[in-house]
């Protein structure tokens, strides 16, 4: 249950990537609160194991999907491996994700660039190739796939990861335009600063923290389980007439002066 709305996924299956912690584990958990079989991905066994003995323990459903999502050949096994177990997906979830460390011109950034493409980029488009025909071949089903803030408006210190982001969006845009005649809808979300540990490295000091707060009309960060509910929401029946969208939620962040 999110706010007033009430979503039922009895009886559907679920993979979430990068769902160990932050807004991954926030949707694992919604959809599970929700009646679904969520499969928790990780690279982490044990993490995997922990999230969804949280999941079980509060009354949901939930199976262990461990695998590195950089690796094209375990994603794809693992892809396969879930749909056996499930009998079908109707609901896929690409939120796994890395920063980085570097800026475009800085010494080692060419390091960092193919391992945040086959992370941020590279597992969603995999997976969308993988599981969507399946969806269409199964009457149907949502994919949402987690861009940013980071790639809609210019950044000087993020690197290579905003590109990914930008390029997640128009992956959606791309596989809903191909997978929407077969009834299988793709959209994006773009969370703004978000509460999942990342943030403190700007609001650890206070003169950026004010700075930051003052670019968002609402004048706070936003929680895990606020992107959790918005994609949720993009994959529930209730969104059933949207595809190829970018959900941003951001607090305002993106539309202000800074004022």
């Amino acid at each position: 249950m999110m706010g007033d709305v009430t979503y039922s996924f009895h009886g559907k299956a679920a993979l979430v990537t990068g769902a160990t912690s932050g807004i991954g584990r926030a949707i694992a958990q919604v959809l599970a609160s929700a009646g679904a079989h969520v499969f928790v991905n990780s690279e982490n066994e044990t993490a995997c194991k922990e999230t969804c003995k949280g999941i079980c323990d509060a009354g949901g459903r939930a199976s262990s999907a461990v695998c590195d999502v950089s690796n094209a050949e375990a994603l794809r096994k693992m892809a396969h491996a879930v749909w056996r177990n499930a009998g079908r997906l109707d609901m896929l979830f690409c939120n796994a994700g890395v920063t980085g460390a570097k800026r475009i011109g800085d010494a080692g950034y060419e390091a960092d660039v193919e391992k945040i493409f086959a992370i941020n980029l590279h597992h969603a488009r995999l997976l969308c190739e993988e599981i969507l025909p399946e969806m269409a071949k199964a009457g149907g089903g949502a994919a949402v796939l987690t861009s940013s803030l980071a790639g809609l408006r210019g950044n000087a210190g993020i690197g290579v990861y905003s590109l990914t982001k930008a390029a997640v969006a128009q992956l959606a845009r791309d596989m809903a335009v191909r997978w929407g005649p077969k009834n299988v809808r793709v959209n994006a979300l773009s969370p703004g600063l978000i509460a999942t540990g990342w943030e403190t490295q700007i609001l650890s000091d206070a003169q950026a923290a004010s700075r930051r707060l003052r670019m968002t009309p609402l004048r706070r960060i936003g929680q895990p389980e606020e992107i959790a509910a918005a994609a949720v929401f993009l994959a529930s029946d209730a969104a059933g007439f949207i595809t190829g969208h970018n959900l941003i939620v951001d607090g305002g962040t993106l539309i202000t002066d800074g004022n």
